[in-house]
């Protein structure tokens, strides 16, 4: 079965507009070249300091997704979809990338010397101060960089899914990220071309959870 094509790809507002969350895919292959552009507007996603405190594991095989699936309540959408991004977050990541972001944003530059020599104190400052909340961060960094991918899928004619249901410790076994207590999964989302459409469910008014300035002052439009 030929894999669908969408030639024009849909503006930003539109694929916001548009996307709804599926859960029965086709079989459908995502081409090697749409797989890339897909990872590329990915880690395009801004993140703290530019850590990029994400480890995204792209799940393909059909053992892996039976056994993702099986760590995630038997879901059938992760062994139906083509690929599934699972998305771990790790807070110690900036000891490791520092070096290396630094580097590239004088490269690039996008960093002066000043950024960077602010940059090598400010980030491990950070970073220990933020204590217990490290991992919160990086798993806030990696639900962003999630976002990205669905607006990104919805835009070039793939739909997804975010999953919140599963089971970290399993999650990580599949991932062999087992022996690795730090390591968080943030989230979980299965990418393909939808079985079905899905209807706008509609959203609350804005009064009831959009405020100007203070809670209980509603935005009215």
């Amino acid at each position: 079965m030929s894999p669908i094509t969408q030639i024009q790809p849909l503006d930003v507002p539109s694929a916001i507009a548009k996307r709804r969350s599926i859960k029965t895919f086709k079989p459908d292959p995502i081409t090697p070249e749409l797989l890339k552009q897909l990872v590329e507007l990915t880690v395009a996603a801004p993140s703290s300091y530019n850590i990029q405190s994400w480890q995204i594991i792209l799940v393909q095989d059909e053992a892996q997704k039976a056994a993702l699936s099986a760590a995630s309540f038997n879901q059938q959408q992760i062994i139906q979809a083509p690929v599934t991004f699972v998305f771990a977050a790790d807070p110690n990541a900036s000891e490791e990338n520092l070096t290396p972001i630094i580097e590239q944003g004088l490269e690039t530059g996008a960093w002066n010397e000043g950024t960077v020599n602010y940059f090598k104190i400010a980030i491990p400052q950070f970073q220990a101060g933020l204590g217990d909340k490290r991992r919160e961060y990086a798993i806030k960094d990696a639900i962003i960089a999630a976002t990205h991918l669905v607006l990104a899928a919805e835009s070039l004619g793939l739909s997804t899914c975010f999953m919140n249901g599963w089971i970290e410790d399993k999650v990580k076994e599949v991932i062999d990220a087992g022996d690795n207590p730090n390591l968080a999964i943030a989230v979980v989302v299965p990418v393909g071309y939808a079985a079905e459409p899905r209807l706008n469910p509609g959203r609350l008014p804005f009064s009831s959870n959009v405020s100007v300035d203070r809670i209980g002052n509603p935005y009215q439009g």
